[in-house]
């Protein structure tokens, strides 16, 4: 069960780089910058599940899905909740079927599906961020206001208040501009939030925050993965505050425009 991304990370589901992610004839197509490195990559991601694993953390590792570049990146296709998984659509046409390749995994794991995400309507994981009792929902590129009607009417069901917030067009999801790294405890690129969208939580701020600069993936409350290559922002605030950061390279993984709640789908916290 999911309840907050502030909770103890339990069980994962991830998808190490095989050959798909080193595969792309258009890069456009699928929001990639270059062709990452293939020895590179392989030992970064080989680093965060070790390290994951060290915390713990049970791993389930999917085979990437054929013609999928952007599978290694599971937090986007399925978003796990207190009752059971929702399928999601998404919203980049290139990672349509990816949704059903996960959900195929999460069905074999014993998950319940107790919501679906229908056309017209898209929604990406790095989209949603559960903080219980809330539930924060960025409006991007990816995830359109037919998809939030849906996911708030899923998510109101399970007794959360549901805030929605416009994506600034710097950042790729909601992920990209904050994280809840604690049952209370955001960090978050300041400006981009109105007032009261954190009412009732604390707030760690990056002032100057752009790009991937709120994306780090919680292991317990006040224990965080941030990527040292892109984010010393990040760092610095969560460093100042007195979180206990695991930093570790994630660069080739940021040429496909993700970073390390991207290549981590939680099942389980507790």
């Amino acid at each position: 069960m999911l309840h907050s991304e502030g909770d103890r990370l339990r069980r994962v589901v991830v998808c190490p780089p095989g050959e798909e992610y080193f595969s792309v004839s258009d890069l456009a197509a699928q929001n990639m910058i270059e062709i990452p490195d293939r020895l590179r990559t392989r030992e970064q991601f080989s680093r965060m599940t070790n390290l994951l694993e060290k915390t713990k953390t049970e791993v389930i590792r999917l085979d990437e899905l054929k013609g999928h570049p952007n599978s290694v990146f599971t937090r986007d296709a399925a978003l796990c909740t207190p009752m059971g998984y929702i399928h999601l659509r998404m919203g980049l046409p290139a990672r349509r079927d990816e949704e059903k390749w996960l959900a195929s995994c999460l069905d074999a794991m014993g998950e319940i599906c107790v919501g679906r995400i229908f056309p017209p309507g898209t929604v990406e994981g790095g989209d949603v961020i559960l903080a219980e009792p809330v539930a924060f929902v960025g409006r991007s590129a990816r995830t359109n206001s037919e998809g939030i009607r849906q996911l708030k009417a899923i998510l109101e069901d399970m007794a959360y208040e549901v805030r929605v917030l416009q994506v600034p067009p710097w950042s790729l999801h909601l992920g990209g501009v904050m994280s809840v790294v604690g049952p209370r405890l955001v960090l978050a690129c300041g400006r981009t939030f109105p007032d009261g969208f954190f009412e009732g939580f604390e707030c760690i701020n990056i002032s100057e925050g752009k790009g991937a600069s709120g994306n780090v993936i919680t292991l317990s409350s006040g224990e965080v993965i941030a990527n040292s290559a892109e984010n010393p922002a990040g760092i610095e605030a969560l460093d100042k505050r007195g979180v206990r950061i695991y930093s570790l390279d994630l660069s080739e993984f940021r040429k496909g425009g993700g970073g390390p709640s991207c290549l981590i789908l939680p099942v389980d916290r507790s």
